[in-house]
C-alpha cells in the first residue's frame, strides 16, 4: 500500500537539506550571487537568480483580499538560500533536450528523449525566440532538470511549493507580489484580461522585488510538491524546508497561473492541481508520459539548491522521482 504524501514530509525535508542546507565549506548565504548558465557547446544560456534565506508567510494572510480556500491559512514557513531561474524555461532551453538533433554533445547516460509531439503544442503562439516550453508532463520537466545534470554537473530541479511562493512573493505579504490592486497586474503578469489568449516571450512585463519575470501568469509551473487540499495542515508542524513527496505521477501541484486565466489564479498564493484531463486527445496508448496534449498553459521554472549534493544523492533523488506511476 502507497504512503499518503503526508507521512512522507519528514524524508523530504531530510532530502531538500542535504541538497539546499548552506554550505560553509562551499559558497556562504552572505556570498551568494546570482550568475549566468550556459549550456555546454550551444549558444543557449540562462540566468539564476540568487534567492536569500529567510523566513515568509506563506498562504493568505489578512492583509490579502479575495481569499480562496485552496489558497490555506497563513502559515510561517523558512527555506535556506537558493537559486531559481530569472524566467520560465524557454523553448530555446528545453527543445537542446527534446530533439536529439540540436544536442551539440554525445547523448548522456540514462536520458531518454520525449516522444515526438504529434501535434504541435504551441497552437501557432510561438517556440524559439524567448517563448516559454509548454505543454510537456511534470516528468518531462524532471527528465529535462536530470539532461541539464549530465550537460553541466549541476544539480537543477523543480522548486517546492514553499521555495515558489517564496520567491515569487519576494518579501511581499500582499495578494499579488507588487501589491493587491488586480487593476496594474497587466503590468506584471499576463492573464485572460491581456493575454491575447496566448502566452508571450519572457521577460516582457515588470520583474517582482528580486528580479524574477513571469512568476505570475504566462504559463502555469510545475512544482515538486504532490497536490493536497491539506497541505496547510499537513506542514504546521514540518515549516522549515517543507514538502509533500509525491508518491504517485499525479495530482501534482502547479502555481503562477497562466494567459488563460482570471486574476485571481494570479495570486502569489493561487494553487493549482494537475488534471489527467489535460492529455485526453493523446492518442497513444498508453497515453504519453511526457505530454500534456491539451495544456499550451504549462510549463516550469528551475531551481539549484545552494550546497551540491553528491552524484549518490542526485541519482537517488531522479530515481525516486522519475519511477512515479
Amino acid at each position: 500500500m502507497k504512503k499518503h504524501p503526508v507521512v512522507l514530509i519528514a524524508y523530504a525535508c531530510c532530502f531538500l537539506l542535504v541538497c539546499s542546507t548552506p554550505a560553509i565549506a562551499q559558497q556562504g548565504a552572505d556570498t551568494l550571487h546570482s550568475y549566468v548558465q550556459s549550456i555546454p557547446n550551444t549558444r543557449v544560456s540562462f540566468k539564476m537568480i540568487a534567492i536569500p534565506a529567510g523566513s515568509f508567510t506563506m498562504g493568505s494572510n489578512a492583509k490579502e483580499t479575495g481569499h480562496q480556500p485552496e489558497e490555506g491559512p497563513a502559515t510561517t514557513v523558512t527555506l535556506p538560500a537558493f537559486w531559481i531561474e530569472e524566467h520560465e524555461t524557454t523553448y530555446d532551453e528545453y527543445i537542446l533536450f527534446q530533439d536529439e538533433a540540436r544536442d551539440q554533445q554525445p547523448v548522456p547516460d540514462g536520458i531518454s528523449r520525449p516522444s515526438p509531439p504529434y501535434i504541435d503544442f504551441t497552437l501557432g503562439m510561438g517556440k524559439d525566440g524567448g517563448f516559454p516550453a509548454n505543454s510537456m508532463s511534470n516528468y518531462a520537466a524532471l527528465m529535462y532538470c536530470k539532461w541539464l545534470y549530465k550537460k553541466t554537473g549541476i544539480f537543477y530541479r523543480l522548486p517546492t511549493e514553499a521555495e515558489w511562493e517564496y520567491a515569487c512573493r519576494a518579501g511581499s505579504s500582499t495578494a499579488y507580489y507588487y501589491g493587491s490592486d488586480e487593476k496594474s497586474l497587466s503590468k506584471y503578469g499576463w492573464y485572460n484580461g491581456n493575454s491575447e489568449n496566448k502566452y508571450h516571450v519572457v521577460k516582457q512585463l515588470q520583474p517582482n522585488a528580486w528580479g524574477l519575470y513571469d512568476m505570475e501568469g504566462n504559463v502555469s509551473e510545475w512544482t515538486l510538491d504532490q497536490y493536497s487540499a491539506h497541505y496547510f495542515d499537513s506542514i504546521q508542524h514540518h515549516t522549515t524546508s517543507p514538502a509533500l513527496t509525491p508518491v504517485t505521477r499525479h495530482p501534482i501541484t502547479l502555481r503562477g497561473g497562466n494567459f488563460r486565466d482570471d486574476a485571481t489564479a494570479l495570486r502569489s498564493a493561487a494553487r493549482l492541481k494537475s488534471n489527467l484531463q489535460w492529455n485526453e486527445r493523446d492518442p497513444q496508448i498508453p497515453r504519453s508520459k511526457w505530454w500534456n496534449a491539451d495544456a499550451p498553459f504549462i510549463g516550469f521554472r528551475i531551481m539549484r539548491p545552494l550546497q551540491q549534493p553528491t552524484p549518490e544523492a542526485v541519482n537517488a533523488f531522479f530515481a525516486q522521482f522519475l519511477s512515479l506511476k
